[in-house]
């Protein structure tokens, strides 16, 4: 049977590796899946859907871990270097998600595969070698063990090709850490929901790719036209100033003071937004003092990213890329931490041992502020202080975390199943959404992301949800794509009004640009490129009419997030999942713009679940909402297993 396959935008192949047989099987793409689920976050929503299974054991050899692409992953146009990372996730046991930059995403495509689907596990460890259309399971006994750096150096050794574009993990995937990473990159983390540890639970040490082709397009006139409008809106338009004063000249730690002016960097465990030593851990002074390069993923022109390097006291020498704003405020604010340097090495180690930034550092502040009310002692830690702002500590903890030694064990399971261990009342102070430790927003401070914490399909973060309009003020958007009446009541950080208005739009655009999939800058921050944008461009790049429609482009995006929220449904997730902290429900801002707000959840869910058409009383989908999303299959499936509203 002659499969039909798109045009251009895809390469039209995908392949199947089974770790336990050894077999790998080559496919090709099919057109109708490619125009029904689009690429990365879709395309993986979709195999995960039919091919596990509730209860999947994520640390089993039953959950698959997908690696995919989009349609506009290795083109001309701007942001296109970012690769889908996906499986049942062993931290918030629901849809684990992540996705990071660089060049692996484009030379896989080159070497000629839109995506993967491994599966099984591999009686010993091994890495895959994929070039130009083939795929080898190589022994990668010699590897286990190794840091992530060194892991690249004995692959491109082994192989002889230092170009090699490699994905691997490090000894904290090897030893199931549950918020494990993925490094695409020395510094390039898929970091979110420990996909790191799946991969080590395959005993998958890496996937090496070099490609010597290239990416068809339908119409190259037209999509070359098309991409020189893209770039005229980033030079002229709302990107150029966003990126002059803030992302190009001190990436994403620019928002570390940005955060701090309207209460929203998280402090001391989240128990507030403001940090009173905020321009010690800021943008301005890690370019100051530690920036020595600047860098940028694959054909982008922003350079958002830096190289640190500390060259003195005590921990001289270190280098590494970034770190982002996450990190700053996972180990600096969160912790009480305002040495800068210190924050550099640690970042470091946890790309070494490939570890998310975020729940790490999450997770040792849960762990902080227990031990100062004496919920955790040092019989529980192995005689270890936990005192707040001891960077020492911190760095001894992420040793012990990433190779699961003594008091480690315990964070190692991210806070929300260390402290269900624990017990003793601590599960108050893990600061957590469906097991994922919260990023460093404040709903308190800004009510969207607040409501967007909540009902995240991966767990509290922002990347899926976070309104960026009203964080910085970007009214022109707001009145254009919500109108006049609605755009005030948005642009208001502290109301709750159209909060679930702008909270659906988001899910359902990021979810499409997840899916193309391209970067979160100018989709995302500065609210640039839109729906319409893409339809422009998607036509010519892959020659699919429906893809010129907004409405159809709008349908795609809440048709790929119906199909996450239904994985986690059908994990048995259900309105009383959509929460958030106790701290930021009952325990209102003691300081900063937003003092004594709490975030009032339940008015802006449920006007969420009506927008979306789901049961306002449960959470859970209707039959009426799926069909419409040509998801009639899913409803049948949720039916039979009395999921369905």
């Amino acid at each position: 049977m002659i499969v039909p396959k798109p045009k251009g935008g895809y390469v039209g192949k995908y392949a199947r590796v089974n770790l336990t047989t050894g077999k790998v099987l080559v496919e090709e793409l099919d057109l109708g899946f490619a125009k029904s689920y689009l690429g990365g976050t879709g395309f993986a929503a979709r195999i995960l859907w039919d091919e596990l299974s509730a209860g999947t054991d994520p640390l089993g050899p039953e959950n698959k871990l997908i690696f995919a692409t989009g349609p506009m992953t290795g083109t001309m146009a701007q942001g296109t270097g970012r690769i889908t990372i996906a499986a049942k996730s062993p931290l918030t046991l629901a849809w684990g998600e992540a996705n990071s930059g660089g060049e692996f995403a484009p030379e896989l495509k080159f070497a000629g595969f839109d995506f993967l689907i491994i599966e099984g596990r591999s009686p010993k460890p091994v890495y895959l070698y994929v070039e130009d259309g083939k795929i080898e399971i190589k022994d990668a006994r010699d590897a286990w063990g190794r840091t992530v750096s060194e892991t690249f150096t004995f692959i491109r050794e082994v192989e002889g090709d230092e170009s090699l574009k490699i994905a691997c993990i490090g000894p904290a995937g090897e030893n199931l850490v549950r918020y494990a990473a993925i490094m695409t990159n020395y510094h390039d983390a898929a970091g979110r929901t420990g996909m790191g540890a799946v991969m080590g639970s395959k005993n998958l040490k890496a996937v090496a790719v070099k490609g010597t082709g290239a990416v068809e397009v339908a119409d190259p006139d037209k999509y070359f036209e098309v991409v020189r409008e893209f770039f005229e809106m980033a030079k002229n338009g709302l990107w150029a100033e966003a990126a002059e004063e803030t992302l190009g000249k001190y990436g994403t730690p620019s928002l570390v003071l940005a955060e701090q002016e309207i209460g929203r960097l998280p402090t001391k465990n989240h128990y507030t937004g403001v940090y009173e030593k905020a321009e010690d851990i800021s943008g301005e002074a890690l370019v100051k003092q530690y920036r020595v390069k600047r860098s940028s993923c694959f054909g982008c022109f922003i350079n958002c990213k830096y190289y640190s390097y500390v060259k003195r006291g005590k921990f001289a020498g270190t280098l590494t890329g970034g770190p982002e704003y996450e990190s700053i405020a996972a180990f600096g604010s969160y912790l009480l931490n305002p040495h800068l340097d210190s924050i550099i090495h640690v970042n470091k180690l946890c790309n070494e041992y490939g570890m998310d930034t975020i729940s790490a550092g999450g997770t040792i502040a849960w762990a902080m502020e227990c031990y100062e009310k004496g919920l955790i002692t040092e019989e529980d830690t192995g005689g270890l202080e936990l005192k707040w702002g001891d960077y020492d500590v911190v760095v001894k903890l992420i040793h012990m975390i990433a190779k699961r030694e003594g008091f480690g064990d315990l964070l190692a399971e991210g806070s929300r199943l260390a402290s269900k261990k624990i017990g003793r009342g601590t599960e108050r102070y893990a600061i957590h959404v469906k097991g994922l430790e919260m990023s460093a927003q404040d709903g308190r401070a800004q009510k969207s992301i607040g409501l967007g914490h909540a009902v995240n399909v991966r767990g509290a973060d922002h990347l899926k949800v976070l309104s960026c309009y009203e964080e910085l003020g970007f009214l022109e958007p707001l009145e254009k794509r919500f109108g006049k009446e609605n755009a005030p009541k948005i642009a208001d950080r502290l109301s709750i009004e159209a909060k679930a208005l702008v909270t659906v739009d988001c899910e359902d655009f990021y979810a499409l640009v997840d899916s193309l999939i391209v970067c979160k800058y100018g989709t995302m921050w500065p609210p640039m490129y839109y729906f319409e944008d893409f339809a422009k461009i998607l036509p010519p790049l892959t020659g699919i009419e429906e893809f010129g429609s907004v409405k159809y482009l709008r349908l795609l995006g809440a048709r790929i997030h119906n199909l996450r929220k239904a994985f986690n449904v059908r994990e048995g997730l259900a309105r009383k999942d959509d929460t958030l902290p106790e701290r930021l429900l009952k325990e209102p801002m003691p300081d900063g713009p937003a003092k004594g707000h709490v975030v009032e959840l339940e008015p802006m869910l449920n006007e969420y679940y009506q927008l979306r058409g789901w049961d306002v009383k449960t959470g859970l989908q209707k039959r009426e909402t799926l069909e419409k999303l040509g998801l009639k299959d899913v409803a049948d499936q949720l039916e039979k297993m009395g999921k369905l509203a």
